[in-house]
């Protein structure tokens, strides 16, 4: 793929970028091998206070961020800037919290014959990070702010469709005061990864984008003995039970589905709602579906823009037809709109088996599959039929149902009567095929830590 900003809402490319060479490439990973050496000696008030300017410079700069967001990848503008306003409040969340998040851990000194005994966090050093184009602000500084602040530094490989967003995230922290070397983007194919990632002077990886890429990235990381955080693909279950409040269900199973034009990993895609209750879920969320305005991302008014690239679009298309050809029933979209651009209308889905491609997949778009079910035995299976467990969703307001679903759905996270999100403060990532490790919370900075095991005699 060439290293581009294509106008998802016009097909149309605005502007190109020549790749790195192998020489330049070089230079920028022994400017980041250098930079470590010296970075780890820095302390954590100096690192806080770079962070806190980062995140400064993303507050000043919210409206030029949003716009090349939005121009590189189709998500609405205002989604974009509420994207880079996490981003600084994940920034200073991990300027206030990372000394305390890797503070020294007293171990039982007595117990192992010691005078002392402690555990201490330390750096590894260069970490790769390779990043999808989704939330390609966010998904980025969940990584840099925590890694930075427990003083690694960071070699950013992005998408190769959101180019500029990549440059102005180096430029973030580089505002910031962080020192040359600390945060570098490469502008590289991903044919260039796997050398990188077997350089000995890069010390770990970490990976957001699809189940195949993990396995690729994973496998080289595992041959070469370097830690990875893999954070792949998801196909969330999003359970209503008879005691939910159905009206709230149906209307935040909305946002759960089209959030980003329905591209994130943790977008609700199989909506599970038991038989009492399925014709009033099915009747709202249909309708509110239908009213979605779909358009051009930069207008104030739209709720839906286009998908980020053509093959997307041809994956989505392709994933309904072959349903429909099987026997499944479209309630509303189902068809891609006439008009330039890859927009695609938010659609409902149902009477799917497993005969469909869709059933097995992860549809990135605004697709929702429906199903019904008669007792939570049945949504629980159902839930759990698939190869990914990323995020989780649960609408009940029966106690003892809700500890049910919690105790028995294979995912990374279960959100009760609530959309799946992330935070700073909570620990995300899956298990399956959608990953291993965690992001953000304490477990997130600790994830490129070394973690020292000090016996003093």
């Amino acid at each position: 793929m060439a290293i581009a900003t294509t106008n998802p809402a016009t097909g149309e490319i605005e502007k190109t970028f020549e790749a790195l060479s192998d020489t330049e490439v070089d230079e920028r990973i022994a400017r980041a091998a250098a930079t470590a050496v010296e970075f780890r000696r820095t302390s954590f008030a100096d690192r806080a206070r770079w962070m806190n300017a980062s995140a400064d410079y993303l507050d000043a700069a919210v409206e030029e961020i949003a716009r090349v967001m939005t121009t590189e990848m189709g998500k609405t503008i205002v989604a974009a800037r509420a994207e880079v306003k996490k981003c600084a409040k994940g920034c200073r969340f991990y300027a206030e919290h990372a000394e305390a998040m890797l503070a020294d851990e007293p171990g039982d000194a007595a117990a192992v014959g010691a005078s002392r005994a402690y555990v201490r966090y330390e750096p590894l050093g260069p970490v790769l990070a390779v990043m999808p184009w989704n939330f390609p602000l966010w998904q980025v500084i969940r990584f840099a702010a925590p890694a930075l602040m427990a003083a690694n530094v960071g070699l950013l490989k992005h998408a190769s469709n959101v180019p500029q967003t990549a440059l102005l995230i180096e430029e973030t922290f580089r505002r910031g005061g962080f020192p040359e070397g600390a945060f570098q983007t490469l502008l590289i194919g991903a044919s260039s990864v796997e050398r990188i990632l077997r350089d000995p002077r890069v010390r770990a990886a970490t990976l957001t984008g699809s189940t195949p890429a993990g396995r690729s990235i994973g496998s080289i990381a595992g041959e070469v003995i370097k830690p990875a955080v893999l954070e792949l693909g998801g196909s969330d279950p999003y359970v209503v039970m008879p005691s939910a409040d159905v009206e709230r269900a149906a209307q935040t199973a909305v946002t759960a589905r089209v959030q980003n034009n329905g591209q994130s990993c943790i977008a609700a895609k199989r909506f599970i709602v038991h038989s009492d209750v399925a014709d009033a879920f099915e009747a709202s969320f249909v309708a509110r579906m239908q009213a979605l305005r779909v358009g051009d991302p930069m207008d104030e008014e739209t709720d839906v823009g286009p998908l980020a690239n053509e093959q997307g679009l041809l994956d989505v298309e392709k994933y309904v037809d072959d349903a429909v050809s099987r026997g499944a029933r479209i309630l509303c979209g189902g068809t891609r709109l006439d008009r330039p651009g890859w927009f695609y209308p938010p659609t409902v889905i149902t009477d799917l088996t497993p005969e469909m491609s869709m059933y097995h997949e992860e549809i990135f778009g605004p697709v929702a599959q429906l199903f019904r079910v008669n007792d939570a035995a049945e949504a629980i299976a159902l839930a759990n039929a698939t190869v990914f467990g990323l995020g989780s969703n649960v609408w009940t307001r029966d106690a003892a149902e809700q500890d049910l679903f919690v105790r028995s759905l294979e995912a990374g996270a279960v959100f009760v009567n609530g959309m799946t999100t992330s935070y700073p403060e909570l620990p995300f990532g899956g298990i399956k095929e959608s990953g291993f490790g965690r992001e953000l919370s304490a477990q997130g900075i600790r994830a490129f830590c070394n973690v020292k095991t000090v016996w003093v005699g």
